[in-house]
C-alpha cells in the first residue's frame, strides 16, 4: 500500500475563506487527503460537513475526512445518507472518520443523551455497523439495535467509503479491530509512542478473533511540527514527542516510519507560528515528493 499524505485545515469561522483556500491549494498540490475536526457545540467552529461538502466541490482529486466525525450528535442512518451523497458528488472522494465521543460535557449541550464510556463504544461499533449495510445497495435494510433501529431503508447505490476512527480505550481500540479499516492514533501519537506500542496490538487481536488481517487495517498519524529552512539539532523533545526540523529531517524520519514501521499515512498540522500558505507548500512540494520516491516500489508507481 502506498502511503497517503494530507493536511489537516482550520474549521474558524473567521478563517472560512482561507480554508477552501488551502484546501484547493492542497488539491493543486498533488495531496490525497485534507482533514476538518467535528466539535458541533463551539459557534465559531464550521459544521465538519458543510465545509467537506464546499472544498470537495470546489477541488478535483483530493478526498475529504471528518477527523473524526461526532457520532453522537449525528445519527447513523442520516449520516450514512450525508456520506453516500457526498461519495456521489464527489466521485467517491470520501473517507468516514467515526469516533465514540469524547467531550461528553459539551456533546450533552446538543441535547444529546449523555452516555458513559461503555455504551458510547457500543453505539459507536453499531454505528459504523449500520452505515455500512446502508451503503452499496443491495436488499432493504431492518436493524433493530440497541442504539439504533431502522425499517425498511433500501441502502444508497453507492459503495461505503473507507471507515477510520480515532478510538482511544480498549474498548474503542477493539471495536476498531472489529469494524474500521483505519486508525488514527489520539492525541497526536506517533510510531514510536508509546500509546502506539500498547493500543496496535487490542486492534490487531479484535481484528484476529472476527476473522479479520489485521493488515488490511490501516494506521494513519496526525502529526503536528514546523518545518525549518535549516535543520534542528533535536527533531524530538525529552518525552520523545516530534517537534519537526528541515525538509531533509522530515523526510527521513516519515520515510523509517513507512519503511521500518509501516505507516499508511501522515495528516500534516502546520504549527501556529508559520504562515500555512508557507507551511503547506514546503509540506506538499519538498517533503511528500521525498517521501513518495523513497517508498513506493519501482514495480508500483503512481499514477
Amino acid at each position: 500500500m502506498t502511503a497517503l499524505f494530507g493536511v489537516g485545515i482550520s474549521t474558524a469561522v473567521s478563517t472560512a475563506r482561507e480554508t477552501l483556500r488551502h484546501a484547493a491549494q492542497a488539491d493543486r498540490d498533488g495531496l490525497d487527503l485534507f482533514t476538518v475536526s467535528d466539535h458541533p457545540y463551539f459557534a465559531d467552529r464550521l459544521d465538519a460537513y458543510s465545509l467537506v461538502g464546499m472544498a470537495l466541490g470546489g477541488t478535483t482529486r483530493i478526498a475529504g475526512l471528518v477527523s473524526v466525525t461526532n457520532l453522537p450528535s449525528r445519527p447513523a442512518p442520516m449520516l450514512a445518507r450525508t456520506i453516500t451523497s457526498l461519495s456521489a458528488l464527489s466521485r467517491g472522494r470520501i473517507v468516514l472518520g467515526a469516533g465514540a465521543g469524547g467531550l461528553w460535557e459539551d456533546i450533552a449541550r446538543l441535547g444529546v443523551p449523555k452516555l458513559g464510556p461503555g455504551a458510547a463504544v457500543r453505539a459507536f461499533e453499531e454505528a459504523v455497523t449500520l452505515i455500512r449495510a446502508l451503503c452499496g445497495g443491495g436488499d432493504r435494510v431492518t436493524f433493530d439495535g440497541e442504539f439504533y433501529q431502522v425499517t425498511d431503508l433500501e441502502p444508497a447505490p453507492v459503495p461505503a467509503p473507507p471507515v477510520w476512527t480515532g478510538s482511544v480505550g480498549p474498548k474503542s481500540l477493539a471495536a476498531t479491530g472489529r469494524v474500521a479499516d483505519g486508525w488514527i492514533p489520539g492525541h497526536a501519537a506517533d510510531w514510536l509512542s508509546p500509546r502506539y506500542r500498547t493500543s496496535r496490538p487490542i486492534i490487531d487481536r479484535a481484528a484476529h478473533d472476527a476473522g479479520r488481517d489485521p493488515g488490511d487495517i490501516a494506521t494513519i498519524y496526525n502529526l503536528p511540527g514546523v518545518i525549518t529552512p535549516h535543520p534542528l539539532a533535536e527533531t524530538r523533545n525529552r518525552e520523545g514527542r516530534w517537534i519537526g526540523g528541515s525538509a531533509e529531517q522530515w523526510t527521513e524520519e516519515l520515510t523509517g516510519a513507512v519503511l521500518d514501521h509501516g505507516a499508511s499515512g501522515f495528516v500534516y498540522f502546520p504549527d501556529d507560528d508559520t504562515p500555512t500558505d508557507l507551511a503547506l507548500g514546503r509540506w506538499a512540494n519538498e517533503i511528500v515528493p521525498a517521501v513518495r520516491e523513497a517508498t513506493t516500489p519501482a514495480s508500483d508507481p503512481r499514477p
